[in-house]
């Protein structure tokens, strides 16, 4: 497999998750999108990133079962499916800098492939597949470690999942005495991976959109995100970050 990645921004990935790989055509693998291996006949990260998962998985399960030895399990399930859902991946993947590592097609990359959530988390998890077929399952452990350093949860006992949708209801009530408004922008892609873009617009015609596994996670993650720049222009009405 050619190098196309740049060797500076292969190290600087590697830098960030604490690994130095043996075979760095394991993480070039893990860097290819689909598209890319499309358009050049070369192996992509899809195979990686089902090994990633379970890896990923297992990793913030044990890390949790450590911390909270006196949570019960369905607590502990809502703790892991919160860190390892599409967009908690993607806000990691962004942290360590890990699309402008990948290898796109031209039309994905076009297409902005590089910012996507679901693009970002796939290789997110690819690469930490690549990591334990490389060096072990307790390395790609220490890099789930690493990879979620001040981002595990807080104390269970204020522990709770957050509903995005009524908090900006809340936010947008208390702003401007009116509801924000959701609608399906899009959706693409095979009925067993589709993908859907839904727009969140608020009463004074601010729009924010998030694309997302299913339409519940696109407005969950457009209303997360319209709460974080709700935040940023009326700072005195909230009282604790979003």
């Amino acid at each position: 497999m050619s190098l196309e990645v740049p060797t500076d921004a292969l190290q600087a990935l590697q830098n960030e998750i604490h690994y130095e790989f043996k075979q760095v055509k394991l993480l070039i693998q893990a860097l290819t999108h689909s598209s890319h291996a499309n358009e050049h006949g070369c192996p992509h990260n899809e195979r990686l990133e089902f090994l990633g998962d379970a890896v990923l998985e297992l990793a913030v399960s044990q890390e949790l079962f450590r911390k909270f030895p006196e949570v019960q399990e369905g607590h502990l399930t809502k703790m892991r499916s919160a860190l390892v859902s599409e967009g908690a991946l993607a806000q990691a993947a962004r942290r360590i800098h890990l699309g402008a590592c990948l290898l796109l097609g031209r039309g994905e990359d076009v297409q902005g492939g590089r910012e996507k959530n679901s693009v970002l988390s796939d290789a997110l998890e690819a690469v930490l597949g690549a990591v334990y077929l490389d060096g072990g399952l307790e390395r790609a452990i220490t890099c789930v470690n690493f990879l979620y350093a001040g981002q595990w949860p807080t104390p269970p006992e204020t522990f709770r999942p957050r509903d995005f949708k009524s908090l900006l209801q809340e936010a947008t009530q208390r702003i401007w005495k009116a509801r924000p408004s959701y609608a399906l922008r899009e959706s693409h892609g095979p009925e067993h991976a589709k993908q859907y873009t839904v727009v969140v617009t608020m009463p004074d015609k601010t729009e924010v959109e998030c694309e997302e596994r299913s339409m519940r996670k696109a407005e969950q993650g457009a209303a997360e995100q319209a709460l974080v720049q709700l935040r940023k222009r009326f700072p005195d009405l909230f009282e604790q970050d979003v």
